[in-house]
């Protein structure tokens, strides 16, 4: 009981990043320490959609309403909407919502521009709004932790306020003496309305899903029916100061993104479960593992952010191979585990002049410094490096390039400009934290000077190999 309990609250820690979508390097010798912050690029999950579908509004508390008119029969008007979605969290989204449409109420239906008998007026309303929902995931807010089985039905709740601009029009007995009955703007105090409801959604795939929805509309105005302003026995049939109706729709939602997975259709708790069972006993064989685990480290492939660990390392719940030291050099290749010190001599600090303070290894430091992949950003581990580079380089008579390598992955264009911008990073920084500007240039070689060569292609090497190649080096001029 008490392994279980230290284990939820292990991965009640390591959650929230996982469900953040920080970026980890998937560089084997990458350790916790490239974490980078979260960024557009860095998210796990699509969180923007547009909605757009059309349905039914019937008004049902008016003086003239569309349920069961004074003939007996329903009047059925049409409605139309479009949205902007964006999910907050698993549970939570906002939308903003543009509606469109036409409500029939009274006697007959407006559109004949008839009605007969004595009293027997109708009305129709033309109506635009636009209003800020709140949207909430009762499948996801609500799911049991042992319910591990994929869902593709999800209940959710909207309620929100808008601003709502209409005409009412009113038809008295006779044919064709329709007449504009009430105008109301947008953006006004008296024009804020409300409404609430439910919809039902159908994930189709990644990308679509289909929903049925069917929201109560508060108007806050008694002139929307169009039964009249100060017309006795028109507008005094029912005594309440709001017309109110329902409508219901049929929508479509497209997911926008890259990723394959929607975070309103991600659950958390399903993930807590799994991450469970890993930690109780990793030897079994669990079904929701949808993708499997091909670096057999125990983290199933869905929320493994390093596919390639390499075997016997240790991990975090994300699957990242452990550096305890920070130093970039994760545990299992790391001979000083709890000293920083360089790729280059195994995590181990290398010897220093204890009079000057400068490394002597000048190789070392002329060997220069890695990078992630596609990345151009200075890591904090490299930072001694350059510190030591920097007295290294003012110390020096010489002169020196400042050079950018690449890997092999991508094209020849994209590895040209991604090697630029690593060596202008590396030289700005230096000037910047004291080394002489004149002694320094940059220059970007792509991936024509490779530090282990035979990483042509890079699937035919190991990662260490290819990091070693992603990397700003020095040559005296």
């Amino acid at each position: 009981m008490k392994q279980n309990l230290l284990s939820l609250v292990a991965i009640g820690l390591l959650l929230p990043m996982s469900l953040a979508g920080q970026k980890v390097s998937t560089d084997a010798n990458s350790g916790s320490q490239n974490v980078s912050p979260f960024t557009q690029e860095s998210k796990r999950f699509n969180d923007w959609s547009i909605s757009v579908g059309a349905g039914v509004p019937l008004i049902q508390s008016a003086d003239m309403t569309s349920i069961k008119n004074g003939n007996g029969k329903n009047l059925f008007g049409y409605s139309a909407y479009i949205s902007i979605d964006k999910a907050i969290t698993h549970a939570f989204g906002l939308n903003l919502q543009y509606d469109r449409g036409e409500t029939r109420q009274g006697y007959a239906n407006t559109k004949d521009h008839v009605t007969l008998g004595d009293r027997q007026t109708a009305g129709r309303t033309q109506y635009n709004a636009i209003s800020i929902l709140g949207d909430v995931n009762f499948s996801n807010l609500l799911r049991r932790v042992d319910n591990k089985s994929p869902f593709r039905w999800a209940l959710h709740g909207y309620a929100g306020i808008g601003t709502l601009a209409y005409k009412s029009y009113r038809q008295d007995p006779g044919p064709y003496n329709q007449t504009l009955n009430f105008e109301s703007k947008p953006f006004k105090i008296g024009s804020l309305f409300g409404q609430a409801g439910a919809g039902l959604k159908f994930k189709i795939n990644n990308r679509f899903d289909i929903e049925g929805r069917l929201m109560y509309v508060v108007t806050g105005d008694d002139e929307f029916d169009g039964a009249g302003v100060g017309q006795n026995g028109y507008n005094l049939t029912e005594d309440q100061i709001s017309d109110n109706f329902f409508n219901g729709t049929l929508g479509i939602t497209f997911k926008l993104g890259k990723h394959e997975s929607h975070l309103m259709w991600h659950d958390p708790l399903q993930e807590i479960y799994y991450k469970l069972d890993v930690l109780n006993d990793k030897t079994q064989d669990l079904e929701v593992c949808k993708k499997g685990d091909v670096d057999n480290d125990g983290v199933c492939d869905d929320w493994d952010r390093q596919l390639d660990t390499p075997a016997g390392a240790r991990v975090d719940g994300a699957g990242v191979a452990l550096d305890v030291d920070l130093d970039g050099v994760i545990d299992l290749y790391d001979k000083c585990v709890t000293v920083p010190g360089p790729v280059e001599n195994q995590g181990c600090p290398y010897p220093s002049n204890t009079t000057t303070g400068v490394v002597t290894d000048g190789e070392r430091i002329m060997k220069g410094i890695e990078f992630d992949l596609n990345s151009d950003r200075i890591l904090p581990s490299n930072t001694p490096i350059l510190t030591q580079a920097i007295n290294y380089i003012n110390a020096s008579n010489s002169n020196f390039k400042v050079i950018g390598g690449t890997d092999t992955r991508s094209s020849d264009e994209y590895n040209q400009k991604l090697s630029e911008r690593r060596a202008n990073n590396v030289k700005d920084y230096l000037i910047k934290n004291g080394a002489d500007k004149a002694k320094l240039e940059s220059i970007g070689r792509g991936e024509k000077d490779l530090l282990y060569p035979e990483c042509e292609p890079a699937e035919k090497c190991p990662e260490w190999k290819n990091r070693a190649n992603r990397r700003v080096y020095f040559e005296a001029k």
